[in-house]
């Protein structure tokens, strides 16, 4: 029964699509209906409507003010859901701002946070960093105070610190500060090596640039010989270079002493160094130092020698370069070999300056010399067959020729110069010096006599004073160079025959009585009464002898023959 029911039911819906769900109901009775029934329905349905219609308007007059009231609220209810409408978009358009606010709160809290257990970390190890933060400035306090090895743990544990924090500022900044200080100490470890110090603060100066490996091996051993060379630089300048003799000493000795400690110290140092393996070893380092040290050596000597105007310090100078040179070869640098080509310049130079000095002396005597008779030179009768083949003094007859005594006593002068330091290889040359000169002196006489007018009475003086400087002057300055010289008085009188401008204006004039030179006899003074004597102008008390003509000094040789020969001081 029911599933018939149902099965009209939807035969109904079927039919009538437009009947709603509450409308079957009355459908179906429709459909139970008869046909008058049907026709009746309509006009039952008209008074049905119009009995509700009328039960509304009772109701709604009844009822009236219950509508006024649901209209209000229903107005009412309406202006507040718009309201509500309008609030709920502004809160929709806020809300991505709101968003963000909290976005940002939640980070600036982080933050906050972050940096609070930053502070609490801080605060925890307040004291740690403290010592930290300080350690820039207990390193240069360190330095100051020499103490070298705190020095360098504080720097040691700095880069290790910057080694496990690479990202950490402050660690960084410290790390800075160290580099900063560690120059400052770099400085002044090397300003220690260019003063005065001893091997064992050297090794402590080396080991301390080890520690702090600025320079690899090879820079720390150039760094060591530069600044050891600044030191004996510095040394060097302080000495006085006016007085070129004390300023030669003064680098002399200090090449000696100082020059040698260095090579030992750089050997005691770099342990691999030997002495016949430095080349290998450093790649010639010590070497190229050394022979720089002893090119600058020798170097400052070619400049000084010449300044050098005396024979006797000359030979001081020589000596000591040799002591120096033999103590220098203790450490292979025995550079006495390369001494005598300077000394024996400065040999030739010191001679050759005496020998022009003689000869400028003798031409401003021969050209103010007054040609009047000069008395003999008086001596004791004791002196009279004394002189023997050693006895060099010069002739005391050359004292009546002012112009020949001031020519010797210039060639004696050079002699007693070059009688110290006279170098065998120079011989030959000194030889020729001394030959120039006297052929200077030829030169000035044949040049006096053809440019001067003699009377017949100062003729006859001139020809005896080349008479004198060929037969007295010559041979005493051969026998003088001979003293200095073995065989060189033969050297310079095999060159007589230069001097043949004199000897033929000898031979024009023999036929004119000269007064005859004796070398071994000395004439009594006509003139040694109480009448006072004319000598080139001027007067001469009673028994007074002349020593001086024309300011020009006799210098005896010494006669001691071993202060006359020559020293062995060649190469």
């Amino acid at each position: 029964m029911g599933a018939e029911n149902g099965d009209e039911a939807s035969v109904m819906a079927t039919l009538l699509p437009l009947a709603s769900a509450s409308q079957q109901p009355y459908v179906s009775e429709l459909l139970s209906f008869t046909l008058d029934r049907l026709h009746k329905e309509p006009e039952l349905l008209r008074v049905d409507a119009e009995r509700i219609e009328r039960q509304m308007q009772e109701v709604a007059v009844g009822n009236y003010h219950a509508f006024i009231v649901a209209t209000d609220a229903l107005n009412a209810i309406r202006e507040e859901v718009s309201n509500v409408d309008k609030l709920l978009e502004s809160l929709i358009s806020e809300i991505p701002e709101l968003i963000s606010g909290c976005t940002e709160f939640i980070e600036s809290a982080e933050e906050v946070l972050e940096k609070r257990k930053m502070n609490q970390t801080l605060l925890s190890n307040h004291s740690t960093l403290l010592d930290l933060l300080e350690i820039p400035q207990l390193m240069d306090t360190c330095v100051r105070n020499g103490n070298y090895d705190e020095a360098l743990d504080l720097e040691a544990y700095v880069g290790k610190l910057a080694t496990i924090h690479p990202k950490l500022p402050v660690i960084q900044a410290l790390a800075g500060e160290v580099r900063q200080t560690t120059q400052s100490l770099l400085a002044q470890l090397l300003q220690k090596l260019c003063s005065n110090v001893q091997l064992p603060e050297c090794l402590r100066i080396i080991g301390y640039l080890r520690r702090i490996g600025v320079f690899c091996e090879y820079e720390l051993r150039l760094q060591f010989l530069r600044c050891r060379e600044a030191w004996l630089t510095g040394i060097l300048e302080d000495l006085d270079q006016r007085n070129a003799y004390e300023f030669l000493k003064g680098v002399i000795n200090c090449h000696r002493m100082h020059l040698f400690d260095v090579v030992n110290q750089y050997r005691a140092i770099f342990a691999d160094d030997t002495s016949g393996s430095e080349e290998n070893s450093d790649g010639g380092l010590l070497f190229s130092w050394a022979m720089h040290q002893i090119t600058s050596h020798l170097k400052t000597l070619k400049i000084m020698l010449p300044k050098i105007t005396e024979g006797g310090p000359l030979s001081n100078i020589l000596d000591q370069c040799m002591y120096c040179a033999m103590g220098l070869g203790g450490v292979g640098l025995d550079f006495r070999g390369l001494l005598p080509p300077l000394f024996e310049q400065a040999v030739l130079n010191l001679f050759s300056k005496n020998m022009g000095t003689a000869v400028e002396n003798f031409q401003l005597v021969l050209d103010s010399h007054r040609w009047v008779p000069l008395p003999a030179v008086g001596f004791p009768a004791s002196n009279i067959g004394e002189e023997t083949q050693d006895d060099i003094s010069p002739p005391p007859y050359l004292m009546e020729h002012p112009p020949l005594a001031v020519f010797v006593n210039g060639v004696s002068a050079a002699m007693n110069e070059l009688r110290p330091c006279a170098p065998l290889n120079l011989k030959h040359l000194l030889g020729v010096e001394l030959i120039k000169g006297l052929q200077a002196v030829a030169d000035s006489l044949l040049r006096y006599n053809a440019t001067r007018m003699l009377r017949e009475t100062e003729s006859a003086l001139f020809l005896s004073l080349c008479r004198a400087f060929i037969e007295i002057a010559l041979p005493h300055c051969a026998a003088c160079f001979g003293r200095c010289y073995p065989g060189g008085a033969a050297f310079v009188m095999d060159a007589k025959n230069l001097l043949d401008g004199v000897s033929r204006l000898l031979a024009t004039a023999s036929s004119r009585e000269l007064p005859k030179p004796a070398k071994n006899s000395v004439k009594a003074a006509t003139e040694n009464g109480d009448t006072p004597a004319v000598q080139n102008g001027t007067t001469s008390s009673d028994g007074e002898q002349r020593n001086e003509m024309d300011g020009a000094k006799v210098i005896n040789l010494p006669t001691d023959e071993s202060k006359v020969d020559a020293p062995s001081k060649a190469a």
